[in-house]
């Protein structure tokens, strides 16, 4: 079975308030690229992973890895080798480990069927994980894991990722939050909460990694939209059409040549 870890972005982050449980309240739009890592399994007598791709050694340790932690979380009868093929950066605010681990749910789902709590085993592996199983638009609130359904307009929009090749720790970025409250997210259909909100991680981030910045501006050139996703260092950008998202992501693999990038279209 051949199943795909879709890359998650923020259309809008907004944080709220600091909690006295050390997370932060946070209000997103959650959208997904119809392309990430992938993912292969079948049968075995005891779960396996083996893990390829470009981004395959910043994966080292098989058992810390979130596919094998997400295996853990759900009841099957035998086991699941799982070959992971990591074409998206670590640390890079896509979701990435819990874009695979919510493939992993999805597998689970097809072959076995998943507990009527796989809400709540996503959430213990991650905050977005319950966004990454159905893998579709929608509105987070708490931590990211209340979520809620948004009229998606903007489903099939061509997208550009890139990242500046630089990891970012989610941590950090957090601690760096001025702590100031702009508000929560606008009322209306994504393409209006999308144009007229903010990643509210976007200032600490760039503080961290002022390389942000440069890809932002690299963006914005011809996009209806650049923002940075997640706590960074990945941004992207919105295009009208595909053509004009092709050109941008030519222009900017030529002046940008170290540059990581992914293009794609948002989905449902």
């Amino acid at each position: 079975m051949n199943e795909t870890a879709f890359a998650k972005i923020n259309l809008a982050l907004h944080v709220r308030r600091r909690r006295g449980d050390g997370y932060h309240e946070l209000e997103t739009l959650f959208a997904f690229v119809d392309a990430g890592d992938g993912l292969t399994a079948r049968a075995a007598e005891r779960d396996e992973l083996t893990v390829i791709g470009e981004f395959a050694p910043q994966l080292a340790d098989p058992f810390g890895n979130i596919v094998s932690k997400a295996l853990g979380k759900l009841p099957r009868t035998g086991g699941l080798a799982i070959a992971l093929e990591k074409n998206l950066p670590v640390a890079a605010g896509l979701g990435g480990g819990s874009a695979d681990a919510g493939a992993v749910f999805r597998i689970v789902e097809a072959m076995h069927g998943l507990p009527d709590d796989w809400r709540e085993r996503a959430a213990s592996l991650g905050a977005d994980v319950p966004a990454c199983v159905e893998s579709r638009m929608c509105l987070g609130h708490g931590t990211g894991t209340e979520l809620s359904s948004v009229d998606n307009d903007l489903e099939g929009t061509p997208v550009i990722l890139v990242n500046p090749r630089l990891p970012l720790a989610t941590g950090p970025v957090f601690a760096g939050w001025d702590g100031e409250d702009r508000g929560p997210l606008p009322d209306g259909p994504a393409s209006k909460i999308a144009a007229d909100g903010r990643n509210d991680l976007e200032a600490p981030a760039i503080a961290l990694v002022p390389q942000i910045a440069e890809v932002l501006s690299a963006l914005r050139e011809g996009a209806a939209l650049a923002r940075m996703s997640g706590s960074g260092a990945t941004c992207f950008a919105l295009y009208a059409d595909e053509q004009t998202r092709d050109e941008a992501a030519e222009r900017i693999a030529r002046d940008h040549p170290g540059w990581w990038q992914m293009s794609g279209n948002l989905r449902p």
